[in-house]
């Protein structure tokens, strides 16, 4: 094996440049690892996508194919109890208890665009209170009744609590102001859902998995 001999200053600069190059060869290789990991990443997506696509169509198949094979027996249940079809759920159980299903859907709180006006009106009315640092802090508690929620709705129930507020003052602006956010109540109904469960060996309600995400 030959011996080279160097120079301290040589020396130096062969290992910067023995360092520069193990760092560039280790930069490239987290380059190439960040690649491979992509290529991965869209090679799974790819193949997985479509068995899960199938899976979820199958899936809206069947709930929309189970809530159609109800309608008879709503329509009946209607008839044989004289009830008004307007419950939000319907819970069928078989004869010997052991498996049931239920069809409902839910109201969400939805406005009409005119709803703003009405929370000027009870924010300025509101507003007005705010006279000293209690008042301020007893200001701030009402209107968080005015805050909405994730969709950018009001909360009817909140609605209900700042009408029982207005009446007590007996304020008209205040009144009126609430009186046009109720006005502007529009409900939409959301998408029916169906529940399944069977009774387990220890009589507990198991339910059926019908998303994926549940099982």
């Amino acid at each position: 094996m030959e011996t080279v001999e160097m120079t301290a200053e040589e020396r130096q600069e062969y290992e910067a440049f023995k360092e520069t190059k193990a760092r560039k060869e280790a930069e490239a290789k987290r380059k190439a690892d960040r690649e491979a990991y992509t290529a991965l990443v869209d090679e799974t997506i790819a193949a997985v996508m479509p068995e899960l696509s199938s899976i979820s169509e199958a899936i809206a198949q069947q709930k929309t194919a189970a809530a159609e094979a109800f309608r008879g027996a709503l329509e009946m249940k209607a008839e044989l109890f004289g009830v008004k079809d307007d419950q939000q759920s319907h819970t069928f159980t078989n004869s010997e208890s052991t498996m049931r299903i239920t069809i409902g859907h839910y109201m969400l709180d939805n406005y009409r665009d005119t709803v703003n006006e009405g929370i000027a009106m009870v924010k300025g009315y509101i507003e007005s209170l705010a006279r000293d640092d209690t008042s301020r802090s007893l200001v701030k508690a009402v209107l968080r009744l005015l805050s909405r929620d994730e969709m950018g709705n009001l909360k009817a129930s909140r609605v209900l609590q700042l009408r029982r507020m207005a009446e007590e003052t007996k304020d008209e602006g205040f009144i009126e102001g609430v009186r046009i956010i109720e006005e502007s109540y529009q409900p939409t109904r959301s998408k029916e859902y169906i529940r399944a469960a069977v009774r387990s060996e220890s009589g507990t309600w198991m339910p059926v998995p019908l998303s994926m995400t549940d099982v």
